[in-house]
Protein backbone atom coordinates (compact mmCIF):
# COMPACT_ATOMS: atom_id res chain seq x y z
CA UNK A 1 0.00 0.00 0.00
CA UNK A 2 1.40 3.39 -0.99
CA UNK A 3 1.99 6.14 1.54
CA UNK A 4 -0.83 8.25 0.05
CA UNK A 5 -3.30 5.36 0.35
CA UNK A 6 -2.17 4.70 3.93
CA UNK A 7 -2.74 8.33 4.86
CA UNK A 8 -6.16 8.31 3.22
CA UNK A 9 -7.18 5.18 5.13
CA UNK A 10 -6.17 6.92 8.34
CA UNK A 11 -8.27 9.96 7.46
CA UNK A 12 -11.36 7.93 6.49
CA UNK A 13 -11.65 6.17 9.82
CA UNK A 14 -10.01 3.90 12.36
CA UNK A 15 -8.70 0.55 11.19
CA UNK A 16 -7.95 -1.76 14.08
CA UNK A 17 -7.28 -4.90 12.05
CA UNK A 18 -4.57 -7.47 12.65
CA UNK A 19 -1.28 -6.23 11.20
CA UNK A 20 0.45 -9.48 10.20
CA UNK A 21 0.98 -8.42 6.59
CA UNK A 22 -1.80 -10.72 5.32
CA UNK A 23 -5.27 -10.18 3.86
CA UNK A 24 -4.58 -6.57 2.95
CA UNK A 25 -7.60 -6.93 0.69
CA UNK A 26 -10.39 -9.45 1.31
CA UNK A 27 -9.30 -13.02 0.49
CA UNK A 28 -10.78 -14.65 -2.61
CA UNK A 29 -11.05 -18.31 -3.47
CA UNK A 30 -13.09 -21.49 -3.24
CA UNK A 31 -14.28 -23.65 -0.30
CA UNK A 32 -15.86 -27.10 -0.15
CA UNK A 33 -18.55 -26.63 2.50
CA UNK A 34 -21.81 -25.24 1.15
CA UNK A 35 -21.83 -27.22 -2.09
CA UNK A 36 -20.22 -30.50 -0.97
CA UNK A 37 -20.83 -30.47 2.81
CA UNK A 38 -19.49 -33.61 4.50
CA UNK A 39 -19.90 -36.03 1.60
CA UNK A 40 -17.49 -38.87 2.36
CA UNK A 41 -18.97 -41.49 0.04
CA UNK A 42 -16.19 -41.81 -2.51
CA UNK A 43 -17.36 -45.30 -3.48
CA UNK A 44 -20.77 -44.24 -4.79
CA UNK A 45 -20.08 -40.55 -5.46
CA UNK A 46 -16.38 -40.29 -6.32
CA UNK A 47 -16.64 -36.96 -8.15
CA UNK A 48 -18.33 -35.09 -5.29
CA UNK A 49 -16.90 -36.51 -2.07
CA UNK A 50 -14.48 -34.57 0.15
CA UNK A 51 -11.18 -35.82 -1.21
CA UNK A 52 -7.89 -34.78 -2.69
CA UNK A 53 -9.37 -35.44 -6.15
CA UNK A 54 -12.13 -32.88 -5.57
CA UNK A 55 -9.63 -30.32 -4.32
CA UNK A 56 -7.35 -30.86 -7.30
CA UNK A 57 -10.27 -30.63 -9.72
CA UNK A 58 -11.32 -27.27 -8.31
CA UNK A 59 -7.74 -26.01 -8.27
CA UNK A 60 -7.56 -26.89 -11.97
CA UNK A 61 -10.73 -24.95 -12.70
CA UNK A 62 -9.52 -21.88 -10.79
CA UNK A 63 -6.22 -21.98 -12.66
CA UNK A 64 -7.60 -22.71 -16.13
CA UNK A 65 -10.96 -20.94 -16.28
CA UNK A 66 -9.92 -17.37 -15.53
CA UNK A 67 -10.69 -17.23 -11.81
CA UNK A 68 -7.13 -17.15 -10.51
CA UNK A 69 -6.07 -14.21 -12.65
CA UNK A 70 -8.98 -12.24 -11.17
CA UNK A 71 -7.83 -12.97 -7.61
CA UNK A 72 -9.58 -16.23 -6.66
CA UNK A 73 -6.48 -17.86 -5.22
CA UNK A 74 -7.36 -19.86 -2.11
CA UNK A 75 -8.48 -23.50 -2.42
CA UNK A 76 -9.88 -24.48 0.98
CA UNK A 77 -11.02 -27.84 2.32
CA UNK A 78 -13.66 -27.59 5.05
CA UNK A 79 -14.70 -30.19 7.65
CA UNK A 80 -14.51 -33.99 7.14
CA UNK A 81 -11.03 -34.22 5.66
CA UNK A 82 -9.68 -35.64 8.93
CA UNK A 83 -9.06 -39.11 10.26
CA UNK A 84 -11.12 -39.86 13.36
CA UNK A 85 -7.95 -40.03 15.49
CA UNK A 86 -4.58 -38.36 15.68
CA UNK A 87 -1.48 -40.42 14.81
CA UNK A 88 0.85 -42.06 17.33
CA UNK A 89 2.76 -38.78 17.79
CA UNK A 90 -0.44 -36.82 18.44
CA UNK A 91 -0.49 -35.16 15.02
CA UNK A 92 -3.55 -34.51 12.92
CA UNK A 93 -3.87 -36.79 9.93
CA UNK A 94 -6.21 -36.97 6.94
CA UNK A 95 -8.55 -39.78 6.04
CA UNK A 96 -6.13 -42.04 4.20
CA UNK A 97 -8.68 -43.40 1.73
CA UNK A 98 -9.83 -40.00 0.52
CA UNK A 99 -6.47 -38.20 0.85
CA UNK A 100 -4.01 -41.00 0.06
CA UNK A 101 -1.24 -38.62 -0.96
CA UNK A 102 -1.41 -36.70 2.30
CA UNK A 103 -2.04 -33.05 3.04
CA UNK A 104 1.47 -31.80 2.22
CA UNK A 105 1.29 -33.35 -1.25
CA UNK A 106 -2.12 -31.75 -1.79
CA UNK A 107 -0.62 -28.40 -0.83
CA UNK A 108 2.20 -28.97 -3.32
CA UNK A 109 -0.32 -29.62 -6.08
CA UNK A 110 -2.32 -26.48 -5.28
CA UNK A 111 0.83 -24.37 -5.08
CA UNK A 112 2.01 -25.88 -8.35
CA UNK A 113 -1.09 -24.43 -10.00
CA UNK A 114 -0.10 -20.96 -8.75
CA UNK A 115 -2.75 -21.01 -6.02
CA UNK A 116 -2.92 -20.90 -2.22
CA UNK A 117 -3.92 -23.68 0.17
CA UNK A 118 -6.52 -23.54 2.93
CA UNK A 119 -7.48 -26.05 5.63
CA UNK A 120 -10.35 -26.23 8.13
CA UNK A 121 -10.10 -26.99 11.84
CA UNK A 122 -11.91 -26.13 15.07
CA UNK A 123 -10.75 -24.25 18.17
CA UNK A 124 -12.59 -26.72 20.42
CA UNK A 125 -12.16 -30.37 21.32
CA UNK A 126 -13.82 -31.60 18.12
CA UNK A 127 -14.83 -30.19 14.76
CA UNK A 128 -18.52 -29.70 14.07
CA UNK A 129 -18.55 -33.13 12.39
CA UNK A 130 -16.86 -34.79 15.36
CA UNK A 131 -13.24 -35.03 14.21
CA UNK A 132 -10.25 -34.10 16.42
CA UNK A 133 -10.14 -30.38 17.21
CA UNK A 134 -7.25 -28.09 18.10
CA UNK A 135 -7.90 -28.00 21.84
CA UNK A 136 -4.77 -29.01 23.76
CA UNK A 137 -2.60 -29.10 20.62
CA UNK A 138 -2.31 -25.47 19.53
CA UNK A 139 1.45 -25.40 19.04
CA UNK A 140 1.75 -28.83 17.45
CA UNK A 141 -1.13 -28.25 15.07
CA UNK A 142 0.10 -24.82 14.01
CA UNK A 143 3.48 -26.35 13.20
CA UNK A 144 1.81 -29.20 11.33
CA UNK A 145 -0.23 -26.85 9.17
CA UNK A 146 2.92 -24.90 8.34
CA UNK A 147 4.74 -28.11 7.41
CA UNK A 148 1.88 -29.01 5.10
CA UNK A 149 2.20 -25.66 3.34
CA UNK A 150 -1.07 -24.12 4.49
CA UNK A 151 -1.64 -20.48 3.57
CA UNK A 152 -5.09 -20.08 5.17
CA UNK A 153 -6.86 -21.65 8.14
CA UNK A 154 -10.60 -21.61 8.68
CA UNK A 155 -11.07 -22.15 12.42
CA UNK A 156 -14.58 -23.09 13.55
CA UNK A 157 -15.96 -22.82 17.09
CA UNK A 158 -17.91 -26.00 17.79
CA UNK A 159 -17.37 -27.93 21.04
CA UNK A 160 -15.76 -24.99 22.84
CA UNK A 161 -16.91 -23.22 26.00
CA UNK A 162 -18.10 -19.74 25.13
CA UNK A 163 -16.06 -18.22 27.95
CA UNK A 164 -12.87 -19.72 26.49
CA UNK A 165 -13.26 -18.30 22.99
CA UNK A 166 -11.22 -15.10 23.53
CA UNK A 167 -8.30 -16.74 25.31
CA UNK A 168 -8.11 -19.76 23.02
CA UNK A 169 -8.34 -17.80 19.79
CA UNK A 170 -5.63 -15.45 21.00
CA UNK A 171 -3.45 -18.37 22.08
CA UNK A 172 -3.75 -20.13 18.74
CA UNK A 173 -3.17 -16.84 16.95
CA UNK A 174 0.06 -16.42 18.91
CA UNK A 175 1.20 -19.86 17.71
CA UNK A 176 0.50 -18.87 14.12
CA UNK A 177 2.35 -15.59 14.57
CA UNK A 178 5.40 -17.51 15.84
CA UNK A 179 5.65 -19.56 12.64
CA UNK A 180 8.00 -18.67 9.84
CA UNK A 181 5.17 -19.38 7.37
CA UNK A 182 2.51 -16.63 7.06
CA UNK A 183 -1.01 -18.10 7.40
CA UNK A 184 -4.30 -16.19 7.10
CA UNK A 185 -6.37 -16.74 10.26
CA UNK A 186 -10.12 -16.97 9.60
CA UNK A 187 -12.21 -17.45 12.74
CA UNK A 188 -15.87 -17.69 13.80
CA UNK A 189 -15.33 -16.33 17.29
CA UNK A 190 -18.12 -13.69 17.24
CA UNK A 191 -20.71 -16.13 15.88
CA UNK A 192 -20.18 -18.60 18.72
CA UNK A 193 -19.77 -15.86 21.33
CA UNK A 194 -23.29 -14.63 20.48
CA UNK A 195 -22.56 -11.19 21.95
CA UNK A 196 -21.75 -8.64 23.09
CA UNK A 197 -18.63 -8.76 20.93
CA UNK A 198 -15.24 -7.28 21.70
CA UNK A 199 -14.40 -6.51 18.07
CA UNK A 200 -11.23 -4.72 19.14
CA UNK A 201 -9.86 -8.02 20.42
CA UNK A 202 -11.30 -10.05 17.54
CA UNK A 203 -9.83 -7.75 14.90
CA UNK A 204 -6.45 -7.81 16.66
CA UNK A 205 -6.45 -11.62 16.57
CA UNK A 206 -8.07 -12.81 13.31
CA UNK A 207 -7.74 -11.74 9.68
CA UNK A 208 -11.43 -12.36 9.08
CA UNK A 209 -14.33 -13.35 11.26
CA UNK A 210 -17.89 -14.64 10.92
CA UNK A 211 -20.82 -13.40 12.99
CA UNK A 212 -23.60 -14.97 10.92
CA UNK A 213 -25.09 -18.43 10.49
CA UNK A 214 -23.76 -20.51 7.60
CA UNK A 215 -25.16 -19.26 4.32
CA UNK A 216 -27.55 -21.77 2.77
CA UNK A 217 -28.29 -22.33 -0.89
CA UNK A 218 -31.45 -20.25 -1.05
CA UNK A 219 -32.46 -16.61 -1.46
CA UNK A 220 -33.90 -16.26 2.03
CA UNK A 221 -30.49 -17.03 3.53
CA UNK A 222 -28.79 -14.26 1.56
CA UNK A 223 -31.55 -11.80 2.54
CA UNK A 224 -31.27 -12.77 6.22
CA UNK A 225 -27.54 -11.98 6.18
CA UNK A 226 -28.23 -8.65 4.47
CA UNK A 227 -30.82 -7.72 7.06
CA UNK A 228 -28.43 -8.62 9.89
CA UNK A 229 -25.74 -6.44 8.34
CA UNK A 230 -28.29 -3.63 8.03
CA UNK A 231 -28.74 -3.79 11.81
CA UNK A 232 -25.05 -4.12 12.64
CA UNK A 233 -23.26 -1.99 10.06
CA UNK A 234 -22.72 1.00 12.34
CA UNK A 235 -21.20 -1.26 14.98
CA UNK A 236 -19.06 -3.17 12.49
CA UNK A 237 -17.88 -0.38 10.21
CA UNK A 238 -14.86 0.86 12.14
CA UNK A 239 -13.30 -2.58 12.60
CA UNK A 240 -13.04 -3.66 8.95
CA UNK A 241 -9.98 -2.71 6.94
CA UNK A 242 -6.73 -3.97 5.46
CA UNK A 243 -5.72 -7.02 7.46
CA UNK A 244 -9.16 -7.81 8.94
CA UNK A 245 -12.63 -8.31 7.46
CA UNK A 246 -16.18 -9.20 8.42
CA UNK A 247 -17.08 -12.46 6.68
CA UNK A 248 -20.73 -12.90 5.65
CA UNK A 249 -19.81 -16.43 4.45
CA UNK A 250 -19.59 -18.12 1.08
CA UNK A 251 -20.73 -17.02 -2.36
CA UNK A 252 -23.37 -19.52 -3.50
CA UNK A 253 -23.54 -18.12 -7.03
CA UNK A 254 -23.66 -20.97 -9.52
CA UNK A 255 -25.36 -23.41 -7.16
CA UNK A 256 -29.08 -24.27 -7.23
CA UNK A 257 -30.79 -21.72 -4.99
CA UNK A 258 -30.32 -18.30 -6.61
CA UNK A 259 -31.57 -16.88 -9.87
CA UNK A 260 -29.09 -14.83 -11.87
CA UNK A 261 -30.75 -11.64 -10.57
CA UNK A 262 -30.39 -12.84 -6.98
CA UNK A 263 -26.79 -13.79 -7.72
CA UNK A 264 -26.17 -10.18 -8.73
CA UNK A 265 -27.55 -9.13 -5.34
CA UNK A 266 -25.16 -11.35 -3.42
CA UNK A 267 -22.15 -10.28 -5.49
CA UNK A 268 -23.00 -6.57 -5.16
CA UNK A 269 -23.52 -6.77 -1.39
CA UNK A 270 -20.37 -8.76 -0.72
CA UNK A 271 -18.36 -6.30 -2.83
CA UNK A 272 -19.81 -3.19 -1.18
CA UNK A 273 -19.15 -4.73 2.26
CA UNK A 274 -15.47 -5.42 1.42
CA UNK A 275 -16.20 -9.07 2.21
CA UNK A 276 -14.09 -12.12 1.38
CA UNK A 277 -15.16 -13.59 -1.96
CA UNK A 278 -14.99 -17.30 -1.18
CA UNK A 279 -17.09 -19.37 -3.58
CA UNK A 280 -18.67 -22.71 -2.74
CA UNK A 281 -19.98 -24.18 -5.97
CA UNK A 282 -19.08 -26.77 -8.59
CA UNK A 283 -16.77 -24.96 -10.97
CA UNK A 284 -16.89 -27.96 -13.30
CA UNK A 285 -20.60 -27.43 -13.95
CA UNK A 286 -21.24 -23.72 -13.45
CA UNK A 287 -23.23 -21.86 -16.10
CA UNK A 288 -21.53 -19.25 -18.24
CA UNK A 289 -23.95 -16.61 -16.90
CA UNK A 290 -23.15 -17.37 -13.25
CA UNK A 291 -19.43 -17.46 -14.01
CA UNK A 292 -19.72 -14.03 -15.64
CA UNK A 293 -21.13 -12.58 -12.41
CA UNK A 294 -18.34 -14.10 -10.35
CA UNK A 295 -15.75 -12.94 -12.88
CA UNK A 296 -16.97 -9.37 -13.26
CA UNK A 297 -13.64 -7.59 -12.91
CA UNK A 298 -15.21 -4.22 -12.15
CA UNK A 299 -17.28 -5.56 -9.24
CA UNK A 300 -14.25 -7.48 -7.96
CA UNK A 301 -12.26 -4.24 -8.08
CA UNK A 302 -14.82 -2.62 -5.75
CA UNK A 303 -14.42 -5.49 -3.30
CA UNK A 304 -10.62 -5.39 -3.55
CA UNK A 305 -10.25 -1.61 -3.33
CA UNK A 306 -7.09 -0.76 -1.39
CA UNK A 307 -8.80 1.68 0.93
CA UNK A 308 -10.59 -1.30 2.45
CA UNK A 309 -13.49 0.74 3.82
CA UNK A 310 -16.59 -1.31 4.56
CA UNK A 311 -19.76 -0.06 2.89
CA UNK A 312 -22.47 1.56 4.96
CA UNK A 313 -26.23 1.62 4.61
CA UNK A 314 -27.21 5.06 3.29
CA UNK A 315 -30.86 4.67 2.28
CA UNK A 316 -33.59 2.29 3.46
CA UNK A 317 -36.68 2.62 1.26
CA UNK A 318 -39.57 0.61 2.67
CA UNK A 319 -38.75 -2.93 3.70
CA UNK A 320 -37.04 -4.09 0.55
CA UNK A 321 -34.94 -1.41 -1.18
CA UNK A 322 -31.54 -0.38 0.16
CA UNK A 323 -28.64 1.78 -0.93
CA UNK A 324 -25.15 0.93 0.32
CA UNK A 325 -22.01 2.95 -0.45
CA UNK A 326 -18.30 3.02 0.27
CA UNK A 327 -15.39 5.28 -0.69
CA UNK A 328 -12.99 3.80 -3.26
CA UNK A 329 -10.02 4.87 -5.33
CA UNK A 330 -9.15 6.80 -7.46
CA UNK A 331 -8.98 10.26 -5.95
CA UNK A 332 -9.40 13.64 -7.63
CA UNK A 333 -7.65 16.18 -5.45
CA UNK A 334 -8.93 15.60 -1.92
CA UNK A 335 -12.05 13.73 -3.04
CA UNK A 336 -12.29 9.96 -3.23
CA UNK A 337 -14.50 8.17 -5.69
CA UNK A 338 -17.28 5.96 -4.35
CA UNK A 339 -19.09 2.73 -5.13
CA UNK A 340 -22.84 2.41 -4.65
CA UNK A 341 -24.98 -0.74 -4.55
CA UNK A 342 -28.75 -0.40 -5.03
CA UNK A 343 -30.54 -3.58 -3.93
CA UNK A 344 -34.13 -4.79 -4.19
CA UNK A 345 -35.04 -7.77 -1.98
CA UNK A 346 -38.72 -7.57 -2.89
CA UNK A 347 -40.83 -9.46 -5.41
CA UNK A 348 -41.93 -6.29 -7.24
CA UNK A 349 -39.91 -3.91 -9.38
CA UNK A 350 -39.01 -0.62 -7.76
CA UNK A 351 -36.99 2.54 -8.26
CA UNK A 352 -34.43 3.92 -5.85
CA UNK A 353 -33.26 7.50 -6.39
CA UNK A 354 -30.22 9.08 -4.77
CA UNK A 355 -27.69 11.83 -5.15
CA UNK A 356 -23.94 11.36 -4.76
CA UNK A 357 -24.16 13.55 -1.67
CA UNK A 358 -26.87 11.34 -0.15
CA UNK A 359 -24.73 8.28 -0.86
CA UNK A 360 -21.93 9.86 1.16
CA UNK A 361 -19.59 10.50 -1.76
CA UNK A 362 -17.00 13.16 -0.92
CA UNK A 363 -17.67 16.35 -2.86
CA UNK A 364 -15.60 16.31 -6.06
CA UNK A 365 -15.06 19.68 -7.73
CA UNK A 366 -15.39 18.19 -11.21
CA UNK A 367 -18.32 15.94 -10.37
CA UNK A 368 -18.44 12.19 -10.92
CA UNK A 369 -18.37 9.91 -13.94
CA UNK A 370 -21.09 7.28 -13.33
CA UNK A 371 -20.85 3.68 -14.55
CA UNK A 372 -23.10 0.71 -13.80
CA UNK A 373 -20.88 -2.35 -13.47
CA UNK A 374 -23.15 -5.24 -14.46
CA UNK A 375 -24.28 -3.68 -17.75
CA UNK A 376 -21.22 -1.48 -18.30
CA UNK A 377 -23.57 1.43 -19.01
CA UNK A 378 -22.06 4.93 -18.88
CA UNK A 379 -24.29 7.19 -16.80
CA UNK A 380 -22.48 10.36 -17.76
CA UNK A 381 -21.12 13.14 -15.57
CA UNK A 382 -23.11 14.12 -12.48
CA UNK A 383 -22.69 16.67 -9.71
CA UNK A 384 -23.06 16.01 -5.97
CA UNK A 385 -26.69 17.16 -5.92
CA UNK A 386 -27.81 15.49 -9.14
CA UNK A 387 -30.30 12.63 -8.92
CA UNK A 388 -29.47 9.13 -10.13
CA UNK A 389 -32.36 6.68 -10.43
CA UNK A 390 -31.79 2.96 -10.19
CA UNK A 391 -34.60 0.96 -11.82
CA UNK A 392 -34.52 -2.36 -10.00
CA UNK A 393 -36.30 -5.51 -11.18
CA UNK A 394 -37.55 -7.91 -8.49
CA UNK A 395 -34.80 -9.43 -6.31
CA UNK A 396 -32.04 -7.74 -8.30
CA UNK A 397 -29.25 -5.21 -7.83
CA UNK A 398 -27.27 -2.56 -9.64
CA UNK A 399 -23.79 -1.52 -8.61
CA UNK A 400 -22.18 1.74 -9.67
CA UNK A 401 -18.85 3.45 -9.49
CA UNK A 402 -18.93 7.25 -9.20
CA UNK A 403 -15.43 8.23 -10.23
CA UNK A 404 -14.33 11.62 -8.92
CA UNK A 405 -13.25 14.08 -11.63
Amino acid sequence: MSLSVSLLVALLGPCLALDNGLARTPPMGWLTWERFRCNMDCVNDPDNCISENLMKAMADRLAEDGYAELGYKYVIVDDCWLNSTRDAEGRLQPDKDRFPGGMAALGDYIHGRGLLYGIYEDIGSETCAGYPGLQGHFQLDAQTFAEWGADYLKIDGCNERRADLPEDHAAFGAELAALERPIVYSCEWPFYELGPHNYTAIAATCNLWRNTHDVQDHWESVVSIARLYSLLEAEQFQFAGPGGWFDPDMLIIGDFGLTLAQSRVQMALWAIWAAPLIMSNDLRAISAEAAAILQNADVIAVDQDELGVMGRLKVQQGDDAQLWARPVLPRAGDATSCAVAAVNYGDSATELSFTPALAGCAEAAGGYRVRELYSGADGGLVQPGDTITASLPPTDALIYTLTAQ
